[in-house]
């Protein structure tokens, strides 16, 4: 079942330094949209109130959006990857320029494992293990 865009932002950001546990897919996607647009909406509000050096520099507003994002994000991220079976340390790819980045694309856009796995139970199944309706 896809989790609404306020829900899944709000838990990304209560679970900001929680790497353990499952993610997925529309709890990952919508944080990601939020992250992007909450940096660009920084940009434009350090544009407009002068506060940038140029096209290329980021304003402390901006900055300060991605200081407070970073930790979320990559929270969300490893727990992602926990939905797929993967280790956390899988995140480190995308350091690797371009390929590692594709690469992890693909992980975050695969479907998590059908049931429990070592990180834990199926974000998308009931505790008596009856999949949620519209999951499927």
């Amino acid at each position: 079942m896809q989790m609404p865009f306020a829900v899944a932002v709000q838990k990304c950001l209560s679970n900001y330094v929680t790497f353990s546990g499952r993610a997925q897919r529309s709890e990952y996607w919508w944080f990601v949209l939020f992250a992007g647009l909450s940096s660009v909406a920084a940009a434009i509000l350090d544009n407009l109130l002068g506060l940038t050096s140029g096209i290329e520099g980021d304003g402390p507003i901006q900055i300060l959006v991605g200081l407070a994002l970073v930790l979320p994000t990559i929270s969300v991220a490893v727990r992602r990857l926990h939905d797929i079976d993967r280790s956390g340390w899988w995140i480190l790819i995308s350091l690797i320029p371009i390929i590692g980045f594709l690469i992890f694309l693909v992980f975050a856009c695969r479907r998590g494992t059908d049931g429990a796995n070592r990180f834990g139970p199926d974000p998308l199944r009931r505790d008596d293990g009856e999949a949620m309706p519209g999951s499927g």
